[in-house]
């Protein structure tokens, strides 16, 4: 027996309240802009700029002995992890600590450091501080340009193989659901003000991937109904090809929900932002791939018959039976 948990003969009008799904996804990302420009957003110390130390010791990291002998130094942001490398050997423990900058100065003071080691000898004797480098205003401005390059030239190079594989209408409502996840998810980091740093960024772009994923298969099929039922009313084809592809979807986003879930609750501090970010991408890019990129392929209509050339094929706007 095959577990189903979507019945193989589901007839949902997805687009029965097409008006109303679309207009709060507009909302949405009117509100996310809105937020980001009053109230912005929490960045870390990748994006703020502040100091990294890095030591070594014979025994074992404990991240959370470590953050526990920081917490009252008044630091403010301290992230820390442990470095794995295979050419460590067992007596070759290191860990990078970074600390945000402290009162709009570019490095910490060489008070603040010694703070720093006499709290951490204190859990551990044998620990030494090989470095101390401070990441300054420049660096973190060169960073979030360069991250926010990185999404944008992701979008685009999505966009141009929708348009490629499949048609423009595609890749306009492929990309505008890229647009609409990224800018929501963007809205609920500022909303809440949870810490954005470089792990959120490659966070957004592995959403950028899953929901241009869960798109593509949905268009697969609905260009194959496309070519089978020729005489059938467009907004029915998509209606009964995200039907068709329904059980696929609740399966694949059940099942990465379950661990992102798991690791959301038992993973820690340090990645529960990054969980946090794909667990809500999961589910706004479910959302999207239906209610956002098709509302749109409906609106501006596609070529129904590919076998046949058609100088307005892929341009003409459905209002009926092609």
């Amino acid at each position: 027996m095959r577990l189903k948990l979507v019945p193989s003969d589901t007839n949902w009008d997805f687009f029965r309240n097409a008006r109303l799904t679309f207009g709060a996804s507009v909302v949405a990302v009117i509100a996310s802009i809105i937020l980001f420009a009053v109230i912005g957003l929490n960045y870390g110390i990748d994006f703020r700029g502040g100091t990294t130390i890095r030591t070594e010791s014979t025994a074992q990291v404990d991240v959370a002995s470590y953050r526990d002998a920081l917490s009252g130094l008044g630091l403010g942001e301290v992230s820390i992890t442990e470095v794995f490398d295979p050419s460590f050997g067992p007596d070759r423990n290191v860990a990078q600590i970074r600390l945000e900058a402290q009162s709009g100065a570019q490095s910490i003071t060489p008070e603040t450091v010694d703070k720093v080691q006499s709290a951490l000898r204190a859990v551990d004797p044998e620990i030494r501080f090989t470095s101390v480098e401070s990441v300054g205003g420049k660096v973190s401005a060169e960073l979030i340009r360069s991250a926010i390059v990185s999404v944008l030239l992701a979008v685009c190079a999505i966009l141009v193989y929708i348009w490629l594989r499949f048609e423009w209408q595609f890749a306009v409502g492929a990309v505008a659901a890229l647009v609409h996840d990224v800018l929501v998810t963007i809205g609920i980091f500022s909303l809440f003000q949870i810490r954005f740093d470089l792990t959120i960024i490659a966070a957004l772009l592995t959403i950028v991937g899953y929901s241009i994923n869960d798109t593509v298969v949905v268009f697969d099929r609905l260009r194959e109904n496309l070519r089978k039922y020729k005489k059938m009313d467009l907004r029915e084809v998509m209606n009964l090809s995200v039907n068709e592809t329904l059980s696929r979807t609740v399966m694949t986003s059940g099942t990465t929900l379950i661990a992102l879930i798991a690791l959301l609750v038992l993973g820690g501090d340090v990645i529960r932002g990054f969980v946090f970010a794909m667990t809500w991408g999961v589910v706004v890019g479910t959302y999207s791939s239906v209610f956002v990129a098709k509302n749109i392929v409906l609106f501006l209509g596609v070529k129904r018959d590919w076998s046949k050339p058609d100088k307005t094929a892929g341009t003409q706007f459905t209002n009926g039976n092609a």
